[in-house]
């Protein structure tokens, strides 16, 4: 693809912070021109619209998509958010499908000088889709002999518009038609959308047509739909924004309202699909604005997730308000119409998920891998050329044989890691390791978790902190022996009455000479009985107010005298343990960072878990694909299942949760890339994706029956139990590291600032 025929490069286009400025005097010149006061009438007023579409032309907002250089579909999209934000009409779509359909068209394509004069604002277009739109109640409109015939339903923009560009068969071919042609008739079709939508009906109208590419109509309809979501992307932000802050003010029972758990995990949730609807869109824009055809798979997946994620937001918000927002005076209900109007365009969600049903099934495509910068990309190809040769044919094959509860490690695959430096990737150089940025880690993970490689760096939170906060001793004991895979650590954290409330823990550690004696439980550790080492948190001040702040951390031997370690077999495949100190003597130099400082070290440790846990979506994208091949292989030998609608609708909202809950996690990297730390943001990557897990595992029960129940070598076991295992362990997701209701405390505390 190239824009008028020219070849788009990435040096051509516009930068972040020339985005950034253009957001900024767009909000500005709205704040001033359409204040949230007057907006309703405003916009009833076509003169209003017509003169603020003139300005906005004079900052060159109507020409963007003809030039890549002067802005491309992601500034459009900054536009459209916009737009939303201030619920301002001006006709900023039609405008970008009709400079991105001449762009598209090249030279033969070009609309007779229709875009110059939309570029100075003189003219106003309105797209008409018809037979192209995609729900089915839109109609359609023939071109034949110079004139069209139709009725064409759900246009917008015709109260300020002067041309119509329509997509009429046969073809679709690209029809002109100017507003007070001869034989048209505009009907006014009010609902949701203010200025209300319209049909038009076409009888032996006079128009002018173009030459369109193959394919060009199914684009224009994608590019249409990633305006609309825009624009309530705005609409939703901006009445999320209000919410949070009338929570944040308005009391109930005494308090505000913000401090009750409900309203925070409500508006926790919304947070986390806003923020997953971000970044979809740029990675659809993107992607469409450098010329990579994933850009069509990428459009309809946020089309696919945003649809119900915003407008289920917008429920949200009204929740929050209560009777408040229900006034009409509020801003809140033109938000409301507005994200409601435009998510169920284009044939709503469920083309959306057929399409990525159709690139996944019929097409046989997995999911694209995301673009995770020049070093990430080459570390990912790296990665992925050795295990293709190291972990493959009878050494991959005997790994494969175990059961699956007792693949906790290979001895001998991570030290050929260690050969290659692998196993201390985060590693900073000074201790040793390679020091690769967050992105060649996640590189990393991914590749694994792809060809189900035996995982490593199950110790990497406790090695991350021994470099923090251990003495130079420590780190001369422990690390070099974590960096070749020599001894593991487990987690000593929950107690029978302390798991996501940490701060309760009663486990104590006592002073005596030169030793710490500990007595207390532990409970629910992950791999206790395969671990050197527990990596501790006990009470060593009672007294201490708050209680975090009398925790210290330590270094606990399994096998030191008074440990017991009672295995159980967890629902997830694998044993988790309970474990008794009883007077277990461990030296003084094994407290781990200051005296009573402990709950900085277990924070800090929690949040790289979370970060951690979050980069389990790579598991959740391997075990999609393992469903995917299954739905291929099954539809090859039989037919019906791969072809079944319901089974396809689930497949697309799958996916396009999946490509949600990967935005949220690369967030997470990219802010541990700039030297922050992600704390909320963590957590919200945490909780989405451990959701997720538990959704996909029971739609897999959905979509393959009885048999996705069955149990490794069972007769009958769909993928030999792999999907019902994964099912197993969403719960320990869900669970660990925190439960999903704490990160949405957090979420709505940190990241929202909500009371406490």
């Amino acid at each position: 693809m190239t824009s008028a025929g020219r070849p788009v490069t990435g040096a051509s286009l516009p930068s972040e912070d020339e985005r950034r400025m253009l957001r900024e005097s767009l909000r500005s010149c709205l704040e001033d021109r359409w204040p949230a006061a007057r907006a309703i009438a405003l916009a009833a007023d076509a003169a209003q619209i017509r003169g603020l579409w003139r300005e906005l032309a004079g900052m060159g907002v109507a020409a963007l998509g003809t030039n890549p250089a002067e802005g491309r579909l992601r500034e459009i999209l900054v536009v459209m958010e916009e737009l939303g934000r201030a619920g301002c009409p001006a006709p900023m779509a039609g405008a970008a499908l009709a400079n991105l359909a001449g762009a598209l068209c090249g030279a033969g394509g070009e609309p007779g000088g229709l875009l110059e004069a939309v570029a100075r604002g003189e003219a106003v277009v309105s797209f008409a889709f018809g037979g192209s739109d995609g729900d089915p109640n839109a109609g359609g409109a023939e071109f034949a002999g110079g004139v069209l015939n139709g009725r064409i339903a759900f246009v917008e923009g015709l109260e300020c518009a002067t041309d119509i560009l329509v997509l009429a068969d046969p073809g679709p071919v690209l029809a002109r038609v100017r507003r007070d042609a001869p034989g048209l008739d505009v009907v006014v079709t009010p609902g949701f959308a203010v200025p209300p939508l319209a049909e038009l009906v076409f009888t032996n109208t006079p128009a002018s047509a173009f030459t369109m590419p193959a394919g060009l109509a199914d684009d224009l309809n994608r590019l249409a739909r990633l305006t609309m979501i825009a624009r309530a992307f705005g609409a939703a932000t901006r009445a999320f924004e209000q919410a949070v802050a009338y929570a944040r003010e308005r009391e109930q029972f005494g308090q505000p309202i913000g401090r009750f758990q409900a309203i925070q995990h409500k508006l926790a949730t919304c947070l986390m699909s806003l923020e997953a609807v971000r970044p979809m869109l740029a990675q659809a824009a993107t992607a469409f604005d450098e010329d990579k055809p994933v850009w069509r798979m990428f459009a309809s997946a946020a089309w696919a997730f945003a649809g119900p994620a915003l407008r289920q937001v917008s429920l949200e918000t009204h929740h929050t308000f209560g009777a408040i927002g229900y006034s009409e005076e509020h801003e809140a209900p033109r938000h409301f119409r507005r994200v409601h109007a435009d998510l169920v365009r284009f044939g709503g969600v469920r083309r959306a998920r057929e399409e990525l049903a159709h690139y996944l099934l019929d097409e046989g495509h997995d999911l694209p891998d995301h673009d995770l910068g020049p070093a990430g990309n080459r570390f990912r190809q790296e990665v992925r050329a050795w295990l293709g040769e190291y972990w493959s044919g009878e050494r991959k094959a005997r790994y494969d044989r175990q059961p699956r509860h007792e693949r906790w490690i290979d001895r001998e695959f991570t030290a050929a890691l260690g050969e290659r430096g692998w196993t201390t990737l985060s590693w900073p150089a000074a201790f040793g390791g390679q020091a690769r940025s967050p992105m060649e880690q996640l590189a990393f993970k991914e590749e694994l978790y792809r060809v189900q490689a035996p995982m490593v760096g199950e110790s990497e939170i406790q090695a991350h902190a021994v470099m923090m906060f251990g003495t130079p001793a420590q780190q001369a004991e422990y690390l070099p022996k974590l960096r070749t895979g020599a001894i593991s650590f487990c987690l000593g954290y929950s107690e029978p009455h302390a798991g996501s409330d940490l701060a309760a823990l009663s486990t104590r550690a006592v002073r005596d000479g030169d030793e710490w004696v500990i007595n207390g439980r532990k409970v629910w550790t992950t791999g206790a009985e395969f671990s050197d080492y527990m990596w501790l948190a006990a009470r060593t001040d009672p007294e201490a107010k708050p209680k975090h702040a009398g925790i210290s951390m330590f270094i606990v031997p399994m096998r030191a005298p008074g440990m017991t370690i009672r295995p159980s077999m967890a629902l997830y495949g694998h044993t988790f343990c309970e474990e008794t100190l009883e007077n277990v003597r461990i030296p003084a130099a094994n407290l781990v960072g200051p005296l009573n400082g402990g709950w900085k070290i277990l924070t800090s440790a929690l949040a790289t878990e979370r970060i951690v846990m979050g980069s389990f979506v790579a598991r959740l994208r391997a075990e999609f694909e393992c469903l995917l091949a299954y739905l291929r292989r099954a539809r090859a030998a039989a037919g019906p299942q791969g072809a079944d609608p319901t089974i396809r609708d689930r497949i697309g909202a799958l996916a396009a949760d999946i490509e949600a809950a990967r935005q949220l996690m690369v967030q997470s990297v990219r802010m541990m890339e700039q030297g922050k730390v992600p704390v909320h943001e963590a957590a919200m990557s945490k909780a989405f994706t451990a959701e997720l897990m538990s959704r996909m595992g029971e739609t897999v029960l959905d979509i393959v029956g009885l048999g996705g129940t069955l149990h490794e070598g069972s007769a009958g076991a769909v993928t030999d139990g792999r999907l019902e295992q994964s099912l197993r362990q969403s719960i320990m997701m869900v669970v660990g590291g925190g439960s999903a209701e704490i990160q949405r405390n957090l979420i709505a505390q940190r990241g929202l600032e909500l009371p406490r």
